[in-house]
This record gives C-alpha cells, structure tokens and sequence, in this order.
C-alpha cells in the first residue's frame, strides 16, 4: 500500500490523537509548505496569526453543531504536535481561499447506484497537488464505523460506513460562503450518525454550512443528490445519481457562479458519465467502474500549475461490502487499493 492507513478508534480525542500521531510529520510538514500550500494558492499572501480570528470562529462553529468533532480536532493538534488553529486551518483551507471565478478543469464527477451491487463512485479533483497527502482513514466513532478519504489532517472528506451509507461530494459555486461547518466534517459527521438516505438528510437539514457543496448520497435502497447554497437545500432522489459541477435544481441553478467555460467543461462531464454508467452493467466490479473514472473528460489531466485542478484520486464505495477501493493520483497510471471494513 502507497495510502496510508490510520486507524482511529476510541472516544473522540483518542481518535483525533491516533490520527495526528500517525501522520505528524507530514502534516507538520504540510503546514510548513506555504502554510499548508495556501500561498501558492491566494491571490494575497496570508499568515497564520493574521487567520487567527477566522479559525476561531470556525472553531465555535465546528465546537457549536459537532462537539466530538471539535473534540477530535483538539486530539489531532496534540497527536501531530500542532496548534489548535493549525488543526482548524486543516478543515477549511478551502474555506479560506473562498472560491475565485477562474476558468476550472474540474471537480469532482460523481455517480452513485442503488439497488443489488450499490455503488458510489467519483474522481477527486483537486488544485494543490495533495495527492502527496492522501490517507484512509478506519473510524470507529459509537456503534458505527467508517471508512474515510482524507487529505493533509481532513476529519473527513468522503467514504462509506458499517450501515451501508456513502457519501461523495462535487464543489459547486453559489451563495454567501460563511463561519459555519465545513461541508467536509459534515460529511464525517453525516458517517458518524446516519445509517440511511433518509437519515443522513434529516441530520444534513440541521447543519449550517460554511460553503456551497452537492453532496451524493447512497445506500442499497436509493441515491441522492443533495445541492446546498447557504441556507437553502434542494434534493433529488433516484435509483441512480450523477453530478459535477454545476447546480441541477432550477431553484438554484440561477444562483451558478461558475465561468461559462466551467460549466461548459462540467456539463460534458456530466453527459460523458452518464452515458458511461448506462453502459455499465449491475455487476460490475471496481475496476470497470475505474475504468470510467480514468477516462477522459471524467479524469482530469495536471498541467503542471498547482493552482489548477487535476484529478488527484478516484475513488469506488462498496455500501454493500463495507469496501473504500482507491487509485491515488492519476487513475489513469495508478494501481487500485483496497480498504475493507
């Protein structure tokens, strides 16, 4: 195995510790490289100190609607040796930088399938170059656990757990970004605490986030797409689920800040997928859903420009199975890797 693997079980801060401990270098490191790569990133230069009153906030937030999270956070910063505002900055890096109206080459694309061989599937597209940082985490967090996908000391980004729940995620670009809970512990959070669809929404309308997301929601019953921009959600239920970038809804497709050229890349994202997944039969395995994921426009290629999108993981969900299979970096060159509950 090239990811590694952290196993986080015990009350929250035990978890928190487990995870920091296991991955301290790196993440010191991580932070010491243009402070955790943002600089490379902002249009402004910024500095911890000068954050400190933001990731407070975010703190209070994150303490206010997850208080185990905030308490695992608090185990993160003393297993990695770092400050508490370090282990916060690590949640909303995304937050911080807020979303600039820049040509993109992606996203994420995602697709989930319900039914006799659930699936949730999707490329993680990321600018940064973080597939250097990737790991998996094992969760155990009271009766459930999950299977993770994290990066540089995520909490949570994406995975699947005990129940039979997966949840994925697209970055869509709308609304007033805020201080409130990344959409990224919402996702651990939604692990943590729901067993179902039905679930994981009713928990999900109850969180305020901090930033636009379309989550993707699956278990062996039905899929979901669930578009969130600032208070208002809208959801579409199906046996089948695909998204990337742009908003579906016509409530809030109005709402779309994305470039033209964006959302021009996004829908042809979305056709491609789909016309994959229609191909795809009920029993196909991880490496044919890999095959779709590795293919041009779904897998986005790097161009050398670290402010640029470029697919740094693909990822298959097993709900079923309790399986987390991944290929970090390009999926076109990688090799599978498998995590099994």
């Amino acid at each position: 195995m090239t990811v590694p693997f952290v196993r986080a079980h015990g009350d929250a801060f035990t978890r928190g510790q487990a995870h920091g401990a296991a991955l301290a270098g790196g993440l010191r490191d991580f932070l010491g490289d243009r402070l955790a790569r943002l600089n490379a990133l902002s249009p402004a230069p910024l500095t911890l100190d000068a954050l400190r009153p933001e990731l407070a906030r975010y703190a209070a937030a994150i303490d206010e609607q997850t208080p185990e999270l905030g308490a695992e956070l608090r185990g993160l910063a003393a297993g990695a040796g770092i400050s508490v505002d370090e282990a916060v900055l690590l949640q909303v890096r995304r937050e911080l930088l807020g979303y600039q109206k820049l040509p993109t080459m992606g996203d994420c694309t995602t697709y989930a399938r319900a039914g006799r061989n659930p699936v949730l599937a999707q490329t993680v597209d990321l600018n940064g170059d973080l597939d250097d940082h990737l790991a998996v985490l094992d969760v155990r967090a009271g009766p459930r656990r999950s299977l993770v996908l994290s990066f540089g000391g995520l909490l949570g980004y994406l995975g699947v757990n005990s129940d039979g729940l997966a949840v994925g995620l697209n970055l869509v670009l709308a609304g007033r970004w805020r201080h409130g809970l990344a959409p990224y512990l919402a996702i651990r959070h939604l692990l943590d605490t729901a067993g179902t669809v039905a679930e994981a929404l009713e928990v999900l309308r109850g969180l305020r986030l901090a930033s636009s997301r379309s989550l993707t929601l699956c278990d062996p019953d039905t899929t979901a797409w669930v578009e969130v921009a600032g208070d208002e959600l809208r959801v579409v239920h199906g046996q089948e689920s695909v998204h990337t970038n742009h908003f579906l809804h016509p409530d809030l497709s109005a709402q779309d800040e994305l470039t033209v050229f964006a959302r021009n890349f996004s829908k042809l994202r979305l056709k491609t997928c789909q016309a994959g997944l229609d191909r795809l039969p009920v029993q196909a395995s991880a490496e044919d859903h890999f095959a779709l994921l590795s293919a041009d426009p779904v897998r986005v290629a790097g161009t050398g420009d670290i402010r640029r999108e470029r697919t740094v993981a693909a990822v298959v969900l097993r709900p079923g199975h309790g399986e987390l299979h991944v290929r970090p970096g390009d999926p076109a060159t990688s090799p599978t890797e498998t995590f099994v509950m």
